[in-house]
């Protein structure tokens, strides 16, 4: 590890999947649809097909990208096929919840640490999320902000930027995320040090996250945020 925990001025933060259970959110959403369709769905399969469909080259930008995911997989599912499904799949995440343990870990690291969050959600959203997770973040960079989405070394470089424009350096900042394809994977290449945030730790696959050609092994890794603030806490103390 090149440096201990105390020694990081920021730490960056993926949202989705790390900080706001969006799985929990999709899977309430489609379990309730399916309870008026009269049929019943396998949670994990439609985090799936999600996947599948998420991440096809004609999809937009999230979370409004679930009206087209929720119609092109709702026959699979034996869900009705209808826009306004969609729509609600996609208004679901105004409601979506923060694990439990974020907000209080954020609290906590936020007394350290700058608090930086990089999302692939849009804005509107991510505002939302900030709301629920109690507004820890210092600085705040969407996909409507950078124009791109994680793993793009460009959303990356965008936050660099901004940091540098605060009289510090990409050496200054620890990189929190649950997923090895969008986060972990790319940061190691940007030479960044990253924290793996391991939310399905006692579940297989990799829901609805796309699974990375190849696993990184993270520079730290915790199965909870509640695990990194205690680690942060301890190396404190």
């Amino acid at each position: 590890m090149s440096k201990s925990l105390p020694e990081f001025k920021y730490m960056t933060f993926d949202v989705v999947g790390t900080l706001i259970d969006f799985e929990a959110g999709l899977k309430g959403c489609f379990a309730e649809i399916a309870a008026e369709a009269g049929v019943t769905v396998d949670g994990e399969q439609a985090l799936s097909l999600y996947r599948a469909a998420r991440y096809s080259g004609d999809a937009g930008l999230f979370p409004d990208d679930l009206v087209r995911v929720y119609l092109a997989i709702a026959p699979e599912l034996g869900l009705p096929a209808d826009q306004k499904y969609g729509q609600r799949l996609r208004d679901s995440a105004k409601n979506w919840k923060g694990f439990s343990d974020s907000a209080a870990a954020l609290a906590e690291l936020a007394k350290n640490y700058r608090l930086v969050a990089m999302t692939n959600a849009r804005r509107w959203a991510f505002d939302l999320f900030e709301r629920e997770l109690g507004n820890p973040f210092h600085a705040a960079f969407t996909a409507d902000d950078t124009g791109t989405e994680k793993p793009d070394p460009a959303f990356f470089e965008t936050v660099f930027a901004y940091v540098a424009s605060q009289g510090h350096s990409k050496d200054d900042i620890l990189h929190v995320a649950q997923s090895q394809y969008h986060d972990i994977g790319i940061s190691r290449q940007l030479g960044l040090t990253n924290c793996w945030v391991e939310r399905r730790h006692a579940q297989k696959g990799y829901g609805g996250t796309i699974e990375p050609a190849e696993f990184t092994k993270p520079d730290y890794h915790f199965t909870s945020m509640a695990g990194l603030a205690d680690a942060v806490a301890a190396a404190r103390a």
